[in-house]
This record gives structure tokens, C-alpha cells and sequence, in this order.
């Protein structure tokens, strides 16, 4: 069952940027692991707030694609940029009306 996953992460002041840079770069390593959407977002509002929204082909490939090497190196790269700060929520897809469930 595809699986999405929206959360926030809290960055250091002046950092948004930089954590921005590291989650959109190309990485055809998580389409290969079942990623079917990967949406990073800001707000004005929240400046030292990044936005992260996925959608995966199941709970299982997101969890395994926390193992590929280029995901663990982009974690490394942006952790010490974080503030600890995150939220967000996850759930089973129930259906869409732009695509069949």
C-alpha cells in the first residue's frame, strides 16, 4: 500500500538554504527504491523551517531507503545544519482522484 510521509524539519538560523540544497539534488537512487514523489518546501512564515513531503510505494521502501549509501550521506551532510526541532505525519494512502490507488 503506497505510504506518505510529510514532516518538518527545524534548521539553524540562515541554513534553510543550504539544508534546501542537500534534499533536491538529483538521486535516482530513490526512485529505484520505490520513491514515487520527494517535495521540499519553505515558508516565508517559517524561515528556519524546512518542509519535506513523500510518497512511496510502501512503508517498507521508505524505511529501506534510509539504508542506501547517498541517503545516509545526505542525513550526515544536513544533520549538524538541523536544530533537533521535527514534526510531521505519516499514513497509509488511501486513494487518490489524480491517479489509481
Amino acid at each position: 500500500m503506497t505510504f506518505a510521509n510529510a514532516g518538518s524539519l527545524g534548521v539553524q538560523s540562515g541554513k534553510r538554504d543550504e539544508v534546501v540544497a542537500i534534499l533536491t539534488r538529483p538521486s535516482p537512487d530513490l526512485a529505484d527504491a520505490g520513491c514515487l514523489l520527494y517535495e521540499v518546501g519553505t515558508s516565508d512564515a517559517e524561515p528556519d523551517t524546512v518542509y519535506v513531503v513523500e510518497l512511496w510505494a510502501s512503508a517498507e521502501a521508505h524505511r529501506a531507503s534510509l539504508q542506501l549509501p547517498s541517503v545516509k550521506a545526505a542525513i550526515a551532510e544536513a544533520m549538524p545544519m538541523l536544530t533537533g526541532t521535527m514534526g510531521g505525519f505519516r499514513f497509509a494512502v488511501a486513494g487518490s482522484p489524480l491517479r489509481n490507488a
